[in-house]
């Protein structure tokens, strides 16, 4: 595999050519999205039809206000996907030092870069004041490392007293709502969120940023018109509204990642961390857990340059658990 690729999960086809003889069909667990996505409501052909209209935006903007706790709507703005707010925003700000809260979602740092930025890796939030920009991850992929709030403020105020910005990956948050600075949102910050992995419909391609309102202006502008598709209008409005399905999803996936977290520490022998959505283990043992695995139908996610780290996403249903199980349990290292 090319090391100039980031690794990223949900590649079936890989899967299937790196273990060609493996059962079908394949159980994916090698994503951070909720395996059980948020009822699809019937669409009408109007939303393929016609442009969206700006109202219809604004209704969808002031839905993710309302579920994010943004203090109004005009400091919200949705992109297709939170991918393409990670590619932008480098390119709002002129070439500077980056630091980045590392490890972390690789696709931050090639984005800074591609954008001719000097990109520094820190392993604590006080080496990023003298930057020019600063982006953490919270909590973070793929360990879960949580960070106060507080902290993340604080550090805004200094960046943006010098002229900088944090930006701060909201992506897993929505399960750990005490973790968002969304509600106290300082000036000197951008938050990122993602709508498909909580709401389990990434194919719908749709996310937020949530800053002050010129940075939001300029967002917008870069974006460009017809930013996000009809369907993901529609599909996100009425999702983000449903406080009712998200509040019982938290309380199931927090019973997912207590059962997962039980399954890896029977099998490894070691702890694991992340979040609500994925649990991730350090192990020598981790590329032979995942060459077994994969003979057995399951994707997990595996990263550069640590082949002790794999990531486990949580199985669909039942039988995908059975699936999961009866592997670990024929697990036989070494």
């Amino acid at each position: 595999m090319g090391e100039t690729r980031i690794w990223h999960g949900g590649d079936l086809d890989e899967a299937r050519a790196l273990f060609p003889g493996a059962p079908e069909p394949w159980i994916d667990l090698s994503t951070g999205i909720n395996p059980v996505p948020y009822p699809v409501p019937e669409l009408t052909p109007r939303l393929f039809e016609r442009l969206p209209a700006p109202g219809d935006v604004a209704e969808l903007e002031r839905a993710a206000a309302a579920a994010y706790g943004a203090r109004m709507p005009e400091t919200v703005v949705a992109a297709p996907g939170t991918q393409v707010l990670i590619s932008v925003l480098p390119h709002l700000r002129a070439p500077g030092r980056v630091a980045i809260l590392g490890p972390t979602y690789a696709e931050h740092a090639r984005a800074w870069a591609a954008a001719g930025h000097e990109v520094v890796e820190v392993d604590e939030l006080a080496a990023a004041h003298g930057a020019d920009a600063a982006v953490a991850v919270n909590p973070n992929n793929p360990d879960g490392r949580r960070l106060d709030p507080e902290a993340l403020a604080a550090t805004a105020a200094k960046l943006q007293a010098r002229g900088g910005l944090l930006v701060v990956d909201e992506a897993f948050a929505d399960f750990e709502r005490d973790l968002s600075i969304i509600p106290h949102l300082p000036d000197g910050a951008v938050v990122l969120r993602s709508f498909g992995k909580t709401f389990g419909l990434a194919g719908v391609r749709l996310g937020f940023a949530v800053a002050s309102a010129p940075l939001i202006e300029r967002i917008r502008t870069a974006l460009g018109p017809w930013a996000v598709s009809g369907p993901a209008i529609e599909i996100g409005a009425r999702a983000l509204r449903d406080g009712a399905w998200l509040e019982e999803t938290a309380r199931a996936r927090g019973g997912d990642r207590d059962r997962l977290h039980a399954l890896l520490a029977r099998t490894a022998g070691v702890g694991s961390c992340g979040t609500t959505l994925y649990r991730l283990i350090e192990t020598p043992l981790a590329p032979a857990l995942f060459d077994h695995l994969g003979r057995h139908g399951l994707w997990t996610r595996r990263f550069q340059g640590r082949p002790d780290r794999l990531r486990f996403g949580l199985p669909p249903d039942e039988a995908a658990w059975r699936r999961l199980d009866e592997a670990l349990r024929a697990f036989r290292p070494g």
